[in-house]
């Protein structure tokens, strides 16, 4: 009976709704659907990329990006056209895209970019090279930045074509630096991405500005392959500034034409017809002036028009003794509070050679009561004098001769309201650096050469762009032993083909039972 009564007692089943599951699973995978497109929504128009390269190669400096961020694109009502002409099989393609790219996104739509692969693509290729007039097909950037409807090529004097100064070519080979080792060349660093902002410049502003080294006034280097003229030439072309020469000897007035001067490494004394020249053109707006001085070789009347701005070049040598041995490179840390030096304010570096170091007469009254604000640039470390007597042997710091800390190494000077936008762009602006020797390629430092590079555009009214430095390449390589090689082809080559075999033959197996 009990058993009767419990199977009486049991609720009948009830039916299987497929209309409700299905309904239900429509649902759900509508929903997910939903999500999933609406994660990929977010994820293409919000998104972060994060370089995790060692040396962050494929991404921008922020010089480079403050100047895409800039007036100089933003003001642009047509957008400038890049064209990338690379093989797949170059070995620059995937660093130069990926730079390209982030040109293109930072710079919100102002810079258009194409990617032609001339193998894949040889009808675009030869749109392309038709249309610049390209007689060489190789791997390079064209970057168009026209703003209206004149010709891609013109005709000198000479019935020569030229490119249009708004359209220029950055071929993949002007990006390497090579050297010659064993008898074979070899790539040694990339500089990309200074040659793209160097030509992205140039291709906007059309012609480069000028720069005029007061050749009868400066001994700079010259002769030879790798020299300090060079160097200065080069970091200044980077900048999309030429290095022309001017004799000071004679002239009335520095041309209008020239956005600034240089003196470099001064030999000999400037005459009175000159100093007066020279103080002309500072008391004017916009005059720039860069001055690199040899350690403790700073002719008097140079010393005085200088100081007479509140920088002094002492006659002296920078130096410190490291227990019994005595140092003679001096180092300095770039300082705070000067909008050109942000990106490298707090780093140290260290000048090679002969150094002397510099007054700076910061909020002194009478200088302000003239409009003119020095500022230290560069300070040099802890443990570093000024000696006077540099050369005879036991140097030792000597509180009455020797020049004590504070020192500076280079330092800047404005003359006019730089404070007020409304009359920053006619202000005067110096830059004095007391070593010329940092542009010695055997003393060269890449934070160095990006001060300098900082500086020109800073004296030529471009503040948002800095210098770029080549970016070195490096070669890692895996000290192995012969017995661990050999290990590594067995792995490879036995043992790897051995464990899948394996398991495919127990997945076989257990499927058959």
């Amino acid at each position: 009976m009990s058993e009767n009564s419990s199977d009486t007692n049991k609720k009948p089943a009830r039916p299987l709704n497929r209309w409700g599951m299905g309904t239900l699973s429509v649902l759900q995978t509508a929903l997910l659907a939903i999500i999933i497109i609406g994660v990929n929504y977010l994820a293409f128009h919000h998104y972060h990329r994060i370089d995790l390269s060692r040396a962050a190669d494929y991404s921008l400096s922020p010089a480079t990006k403050h100047y895409l961020a800039g007036d100089a694109l933003a003001s642009r009502e047509k957008p400038i056209k890049w064209i990338m002409a690379f093989r797949r099989t170059s070995p620059f393609y995937e660093r130069v895209r990926a730079l390209a790219e982030e040109y293109a996104r930072l710079s919100m739509g102002k810079v258009q970019l194409e990617i032609v692969d001339p193998l894949r693509s040889p009808d675009r290729m030869q749109e392309v090279t038709a249309a610049y007039g390209l007689t060489l097909v190789r791997d390079m950037i064209v970057i168009d930045a026209r703003n209206d409807n004149s010709a891609v090529t013109t005709e000198d004097a000479d019935k020569t074509k030229v490119l249009n100064p708004h359209v220029k070519l950055v071929a993949a080979e002007d990006m390497g630096v090579f050297a010659v080792a064993d008898g074979k060349r070899k790539l040694t660093a990339f500089q990309g991405e200074g040659f793209l902002t160097a030509r992205l410049v140039e291709s906007i502003e059309g012609k480069p500005r000028k720069m005029a080294l007061l050749a009868d006034k400066s001994r700079i280097e010259a002769e030879g392959g790798a020299t300090p003229r060079k160097s200065l030439e080069d970091t200044l072309r980077f900048q999309n500034v030429a290095l022309g020469e001017l004799n000071l000897s004679g002239l009335a007035d520095i041309p209008a034409d020239i956005s600034g001067i240089v003196l470099a490494a001064p030999k000999y004394d400037l005459g009175d017809d000159e100093l007066a020249v020279l103080e002309r053109y500072w008391n004017q707006p916009r005059a720039a002036i860069l001055v690199l001085i040899d350690a403790g070789e700073a002719p008097p009347k140079l010393r005085a028009f200088l100081r007479g701005n509140g920088i002094t070049p002492r006659k002296d040598r920078v130096i410190a003794r490291k227990k019994d041995s005595l140092v003679t490179a001096a180092s300095g840390i770039f300082t705070k509070g000067i909008g050109f030096t942000s990106d490298l304010a707090g780093q140290a570096t260290e000048f090679g050679g002969a150094s002397s170091s510099l007054d700076v007469r910061e909020g002194a009254d009478d200088l302000l009561n003239r409009r003119i604000y020095p500022m230290g640039l560069i300070q040099v470390l802890e443990g570093f004098w000024g000696e006077t007597k540099f050369g005879r042997g036991d140097e030792a710091f000597d509180e009455k001769e020797d020049t004590k800390p504070p020192l500076h190494l280079a330092a800047c000077v404005t003359r006019g309201a730089e404070s007020d936008d409304r009359f920053a762009a006619d202000t005067s602006r110096m830059v004095v650096i007391s070593n010329i020797d940092f542009l010695d390629p055997k003393h060269q430092r890449a934070e160095n050469l990006d001060f300098l590079a900082s500086s020109v555009n800073w004296l030529v009214g471009r503040e948002s762009l800095a210098g770029i430095g080549p970016r070195s390449l490096g070669i890692y390589r895996l000290p192995l032993l012969e017995a661990q090689v050999s290990f590594i082809n067995r792995v490879n080559l036995f043992f790897l083909p051995a464990a899948l075999l394996l398991i495919g033959a127990f997945v076989w197996s257990s499927r058959r039972v």
